[in-house]
């Protein structure tokens, strides 16, 4: 049983991380632009920005390092409030950070919304240790009551669909990446929500990333829902 302390500050971190993307993500002022959106995804921006594509790939699929997150079909606001993240420090990425601050509100809007509404078949990967996946699943869908953790599909669905349009889906990201972000928050290099994820991030070893993001990584991309509207 997950102590309702730590149920209280998740749902309220949840709700002001939810509400704040939402409030970023129409500071824009107008219907983002698909087609805008897909031409800086493939050539940059005038002032600075370089392609989207040449890390994340023109239809958002990335490749199969997973230096570079899957971002195809993921929610809108959810990618445009990563982006203002990154251009003003609450995110920290050396890369990431420099192309944001050369990006409008209008070119987050319109990249945001393009790689929300285009689909990425799911790179060929190697088969996953079946022991660690396990371990992963019990972690994503039950948690760890002696580590005072929910598990991780209490905010990102069922099967790590997500649950849009502020809570990114898991389900089929690379296993790498999902690792790094994890570290990411345990060192404070992600600031949006330290209650939530810094806590919880910060209570897992390891051997707990690994199976978490093992388990996601192997998870059917199907589960990803649609939410190309948000």
């Amino acid at each position: 049983m997950i102590p309702r302390r730590i149920r209280t500050v998740m749902i309220a971190a949840l709700a002001w991380f939810g509400a704040n993307s939402l409030m970023r993500a129409q500071n824009a002022g107008r219907p983002p632009d698909l087609k805008r959106g897909a031409v800086i995804a493939a050539q940059g921006t005038a002032a600075g920005a370089p392609a989207c594509a040449g890390c994340h790939a023109f239809n958002g699929g990335s490749d199969a390092s997973g230096a570079f997150p899957r971002i195809s079909r993921q929610s809108a606001v959810y990618l445009a409030s990563q982006l203002h993240d990154f251009a003003t420090g609450v995110r920290a990425s050396a890369v990431m950070s420099q192309v944001a601050k050369h990006m409008s509100p209008d070119d987050i809007a319109d990249v945001a919304a393009y790689y929300a509404a285009v689909d990425a078949p799911l790179l060929p990967l190697k088969a996953g240790d079946s022991a660690l996946i396990k371990r992963g699943e019990l972690l994503a869908t039950v948690g760890s009551a002696e580590k005072q953790i929910p598990g991780c599909n209490n905010c990102h669905g069922p099967g790590g669909a997500g649950e849009p349009p502020s809570i990114p889906y898991l389900a089929g990201q690379y296993g790498s990446y999902i690792a790094s972000t994890l570290h990411l928050w345990q060192q404070g290099y992600r600031k949006s929500n330290p209650q939530g994820m810094g806590l919880i991030a910060r209570s897992l070893d390891d051997q707990d990333i690994a199976a978490v993001s093992a388990y996601y990584q192997h998870v059917p991309s199907s589960l990803v829902g649609d939410i190309a509207e948000y």
